[in-house]
């Protein structure tokens, strides 16, 4: 068989594909959009479930699980309250397990960041391990630990993904030193009035163990870009 002829084929092969996929995708749009509500209702609580279970990494056997979900609805069960109280419990620390490797992963993947940022010139690492690089040094009073600040800030993961800037907003944030992470109350008194910093911050004076949001995982070493505006007395 000629080259030619292959090439041929091959792209018959993926045009073919391309059409599968396409069609698969608009007859879901279109069962879609005959759905009654309640069809939606019930499809979206489904897909709630699935990406919960997805998230904790939780496997399901679904012939099982919707057995246990129709027999729930009908006001029965094969197992009892001490069977269901156990796989809870196995349920628990599997979710355990595995967000404490996940945890991990994320502070083995930021101790390695900082260990090679130390290395940059510029950059300046205290006592605790936070680390910070000077972009602009003002002139003005630096602030205590009790005062409230006014600062423009950009906050980004070490993928440089941005999940909070006021700079964005185009609004300055205003807050007591007292009230935020550790590595912030830290930082911020290192800075004169009219400073720009940037802080690589360590998980344990980050959000630890508890992460924050969707974007700022458990055990994360987080970027932030800060302007001190002003110390508000």
């Amino acid at each position: 068989m000629s080259k030619y002829n292959q090439k041929t084929i091959k792209m018959k092969k993926s045009v073919l594909i391309l059409m599968s996929l396409f069609l698969v995708g608009m007859t879901f749009i279109v069962k879609a959009q005959n759905m009654t509500q309640e069809e939606k209702n019930s499809y979206a609580l489904g897909a709630n479930v699935g990406e919960s279970f997805k998230n904790a990494g939780i496997e399901v056997v679904f012939e099982n699980f919707k057995e246990g979900l129709m027999d729930a609805l009908k006001g029965e069960s094969k197992l009892s309250m001490e069977e269901m109280q156990a796989c809870f419990n196995d349920i628990q620390e599997k979710m355990a397990a595995k967000q404490n490797q996940e945890n991990d992963v994320e502070k083995e993947k930021g101790k390695q960041f900082l260990l090679e940022n130390k290395k940059r010139a510029g950059i300046h690492e205290t006592e605790s391990g936070l680390q910070y690089e000077v972009l602009v040094m003002g002139t003005g009073a630096k602030p205590e630990a009790t005062d409230k600040v006014k600062v423009h800030y950009t906050g980004k993961t070490i993928e440089g993904q941005t999940f909070d800037s006021s700079v964005e907003r185009g609004e300055p944030a205003e807050f007591g030193l007292n009230q935020v992470i550790r590595g912030w109350t830290e930082g911020l008194q290192l800075m004169p009035v009219g400073s720009k910093f940037k802080f690589y911050i360590p998980a344990d004076l980050a959000y630890g163990e508890r992460g924050a949001g969707g974007m700022i995982k458990p055990g994360a070493t987080l970027i932030f870009e800060v302007e001190l505006l002003d110390i508000i007395k």
